[in-house]
């Protein structure tokens, strides 16, 4: 959809998905670290299979509201010798892919002995260049801005495709993962600010001419993804906190229920020895 909810609606999907993440893997990260790892990979695999239903969920989603808006194509593709809403069409084979790719998330991890591991970050990685692709020729023959901020979105774009592909040989890479996490989040971000750029819903309108506009559109990419760094640090940092506060209190009730119990054989065997006396 060419107006601000058609950037609206992506934009949060990636950036929900972002900020779920930012919580996720670190909490993977710190329970491999030590933890129960037998209790955990099932549990992990039961997270992996609802976060892939969910990424299905929200691409069938952002299909539906590109065909069946009012003015979108219907399913309709070409009629009387010309295509009918191609942006809507490429809006539409962007969740395609990402539908795809949460099947292979739930396939990974309900037939882990079947499906090779590494499929599902390769055909994540294959939905966000197939992403930076379509966009890539979204916006021929339109204002310098348009063009412009479009273009700066597919950094994040295919810096996460290698990323990603990175991950499917170097698997559970923390580094990785979070770079991929923060570029995620810096994606739902910059819909959003694509949408009020080129759709403002307050009535404002960009001079999509102006050279100003585009320094500080460029200027803009970078606070974008600075925020979205912050955000990936600030959860890590809140995740090893609450895990370090957590694993203090467990030992501390340990330790307490081990005293209680050596006091309790002491005291056993003070009273059998008096008793022999």
């Amino acid at each position: 959809m060419a107006n601000f909810k058609g950037h609206a609606l992506p934009g949060s999907f990636f950036l929900l998905f972002g900020l779920w993440w930012s919580v996720k893997l670190p909490l993977k990260y710190f329970h491999q670290m030590g933890l129960k790892r037998s209790r955990l990979s099932q549990q992990q695999q039961r997270i992996e299979i609802i976060e892939g239903a969910i990424k299905t969920l929200f691409a069938v989603i952002g299909i539906l509201a590109e065909q069946f808006v009012p003015d979108g194509p219907h399913l309709h593709l070409y009629n009387e010798n010309h295509w009918i809403k191609l942006m809507n069409w490429q809006h539409s084979t962007m969740y395609l892919f990402f539908g795809v790719s949460g099947i292979i998330d739930m396939l990974t991890y309900l037939y882990f002995n079947i499906v090779p591991l590494g499929l599902d970050r390769l055909v994540l990685a294959i939905a966000v260049f197939s992403e930076g692709f379509l966009f890539l020729f979204h916006v021929h023959n339109r204002p310098p801005l348009d063009q412009h901020i479009h273009s700066l979105l597919l950094f994040g774009l295919f810096g996460g495709c290698v990323s990603i592909s990175l991950e499917v040989i170097f698997r559970d890479n923390i580094v990785l993962e979070l770079f991929r996490t923060s570029l995620l989040i810096f994606q739902g971000t910059w819909f959003w600010q694509i949408g009020f750029v080129l759709f403002s819903p307050f009535g404002t309108e960009w001079d999509q001419k102006d050279m100003d506009n585009i320094m500080f559109i460029t200027m803009c990419f970078c606070w974008h993804y600075l925020v979205a760094l912050c955000i990936v640090a600030i959860n890590y940092t809140l995740v090893y906190c609450f895990l370090t506060r957590v694993k203090r209190s467990t030992e501390g009730e340990i330790i307490g229920i081990q005293k209680l119990k050596s006091d309790h054989t002491y005291q056993s065997a003070l009273l059998s020895g008096s008793d022999e006396e």
